[in-house]
């Protein structure tokens, strides 16, 4: 797995997609005691999107330990590589399985296809990460854990460096990739920029810089953003300004993913600007290549309001029982199983949708330096899909490397114009779309 799966979900939901023919619409089961509160037995069939925890037996053990608890609920598995899009197929029928993880449907299509778990408002004391499985005050399934934006570097490097608290501001964050530069044989900061996804994860950043949980909507109702003092000028600030600088690989043309991690799971890269999944792909890629675990480390990205950093935290895919589940109460027992007493997300470094729990030792420097967490409010009805819309419009890929390609081509000097004029184009164009769809 290259990269976990809740930012392009989230994306993916926000758009939605209509399924055509939904024969598994509607109906559910017609067993009036077969509800999520009945008796917990029968047949479940989970299909779930970690191909890899099936074939490594995980799925075999956790089954085991829930049948301890639950002797009469006899549990089945499929995994499926492309879940995506399969799961969309699967979904013009009935047969779907039991627990799945929501695919993306539209959230106004969720009671056609999903069981509903009770009042979003009963799950809010417990859990994290409910907006994006819930739909007009009903919730519809739970994160399996979730995942974290900011940055992951080698803690080792930074150190050699002499730098001994992360940085808090841009200021700060140049300074301390000047220190690496000059202290040290390691790149301060790489890009990724010939496989270009990796520059897009930046952006789950958006709201951190200005503490605000409405920042896409925010963004979307704002004829130019890209002005100082916004989120995105922050954002696409930190990067313009480090490679112009010369703290970036020499040759951006020549990145490839698969071998940064590598580098800086042994040193020869200091930082890297990613979502927490990758922080496990490192710390193995350092094992692996004799190096310490231990080196890896995860900052908040560089930015404060008052002195308080954030880090927007969101779910990955979200478990529900099928509406046509004829085992909802087994069914909802063992996504309960999953997200509370399986371990899963301690063993993948995930943060925990139990809010109870503490942070993963990985995110221990967020703990370490004070970080509050933010999790993105739901866009308002009618405004779900708004910023999706004005980007399409706009032709600004906000969640492709198109454009932010380009400012670091401007920021080395392989194409004209400065940081002002690239942000200015960025706002006409921007602007117009918001003018045209937002008013």
């Amino acid at each position: 797995m290259a990269r976990k799966t809740f930012v392009a979900i989230a994306g993916l939901v926000a758009a939605g997609i209509a399924l055509a023919g939904c024969a598994g619409g509607g109906g559910g089961s017609a067993d009036p005691d077969n509800t999520i509160d009945g008796e917990v037995k029968g047949d479940v069939k989970v299909v779930t999107w970690r191909t890899d925890l099936v074939e490594d037996g995980t799925y075999d053990t956790w089954i085991a330990a829930f049948n301890e608890e639950y002797p009469d609920v006899n549990v089945t598995v499929e995994g499926i590589t492309d879940y995506a899009g399969e799961m969309l197929t699967r979904m013009s029928t009935s047969n779907y399985g039991d627990v799945i993880g929501i695919p993306a449907i539209k959230p106004e299509q969720y009671d056609q296809f999903l069981e509903p778990l009770g009042d979003t408002s009963s799950f809010e004391e417990k859990y994290r990460f409910l907006p994006a499985a819930s739909y007009d005050g009903t919730q519809y399934g739970i994160a399996w854990g979730g995942n974290a934006n900011g940055v992951v570097y080698n803690k080792r490097i930074w150190e050699e460096a002499g730098i001994t608290t992360p940085p808090t501001s841009e200021e700060e964050w140049l300074e301390d990739l000047q220190k690496i530069k000059d202290n040290t044989d390691a790149i301060p900061l790489y890009t990724n920029y010939k496989d270009g996804w990796p520059l897009t994860q930046s952006f789950g950043n958006l709201g951190v810089v200005t503490n605000d949980p409405d920042a896409p909507v925010t963004m979307a109702e704002d004829p130019a953003p890209w002005t100082e003092g916004t989120d995105v000028y922050a954002i696409d600030s930190l990067l313009f300004d480090s490679v112009a600088a010369g703290l970036t690989e020499e040759d951006p043309l020549t990145t490839n993913w698969e071998q940064s991690k590598v580098d800086l799971g042994t040193g020869k890269i200091a930082t890297m600007t990613l979502g927490s999944w990758a922080i496990s792909q490192m710390q193995t890629a350092a094992e692996d290549n004799g190096a310490s675990a231990d080196d890896i480390g995860y900052m908040a990205f560089p930015a404060n309001v008052d002195g308080q950093q954030y880090a927007v935290i969101g779910g990955d895919y979200n478990l529900a029982v099928s509406k046509h589940s004829k085992a909802k109460a087994a069914a909802w027992a063992f996504i309960t199983f999953l997200v509370e007493k399986s371990g899963y997300t301690e063993d993948q470094g995930m943060i925990s949708t139990l809010k109870s729990a503490d942070l993963p030792p990985n995110l221990q420097g967020f703990t370490d330096a004070g970080v509050e967490l933010m999790e993105i409010n739901p866009a308002p009805a009618g405004k779900e899909g708004l910023i999706n819309e004005i980007a399409d419009d706009s032709k600004v890929d906000l969640y492709g490397p198109i454009y932010r390609q380009k400012l670091i081509d401007i920021a080395r000097g392989a194409a004209g114009g400065d940081k002002e004029s690239y942000f200015a184009e960025l706002n006409t164009a921007w602007g117009a779309s918001v003018e045209k769809i937002a008013g």
